[in-house]
């Protein structure tokens, strides 16, 4: 006996509505990611191999790099790789978003609370976090990253992080991801993820820009 298709098609409308993936970024594939430098490349064949090697992998990634390079279509094609050729769950969520769900949580009349905001970001298979230290780094902050961070760490979950925040600043002045999460989070992040960096121009800029026609 087998399962019929028609529930195997139900199943996995309910787990790309569950991802929460925006409606921007979803016809966002691997097909679709158009490298134009060495180091867009590189990073789509790392996200290939990985998928290749899922489940079969115990460490995550983080995306870094400046706005406009693709870390997010990269994130976001790895994320439904493996809702739909996996059957896994999968979760994106914009940590800007997540971090007000949270403090917006508890609602008297519907009694809901940050437990179960949090929840389905600490039981997801695989979890997207995009714009990691996008929020100014208060200890509220910090401390919710640290919470989500180890909880996911602990039990094994692999995490996908993007960040506009390198390790070493292309410019003097500017914020390291260690001045945005802290050099606590940061070490651990090295432990639980794999990093890749990605450069390039603004595609949004140089591209999008070009094909606006009025």
């Amino acid at each position: 006996m087998r399962r019929c298709r028609c529930l195997d098609s139900v199943r996995l409308e309910r787990l790309i509505e569950a991802a929460r993936i925006p409606g921007r970024y979803e016809h966002c594939d691997l097909d679709s990611y158009k490298p134009i430098n060495e180091s867009q490349k590189k990073a789509k064949l790392f996200i290939e191999r990985f998928l290749e090697k899922y489940p079969r992998i115990d460490v995550g990634l983080l995306l870094v790099g400046t706005c406009g390079v693709g870390k997010t279509h990269l994130a976001v094609s790895l994320l439904k790789h493996v809702i739909h050729d996996k059957g896994d769950k999968g979760l994106f969520y914009d940590f800007r978003d997540l971090l007000r769900e949270i403090q917006g949580s508890w609602n008297p009349v519907s009694q809901t609370s940050e437990l179960e905001v949090l929840r389905p970001v600490l039981e997801a298979r695989v979890l997207v976090l995009d714009e990691l230290g996008a929020n100014k780094p208060t200890e509220w902050v910090r401390d919710t990253i640290a919470y989500i961070i180890n909880c996911r760490y602990n039990d094994k979950k692999l995490t996908v992080f993007t960040s506009n925040y390198l390790d070493v600043p292309k410019r003097a002045g500017e914020e390291t991801l260690t001045d945005r999460i802290g050099a606590r989070l940061r070490s651990r992040l090295y432990e639980m993820c794999r990093l890749v960096e990605i450069g390039g121009d603004d595609f949004r800029r140089e591209i999008k820009q070009a094909k606006y026609r009025f």
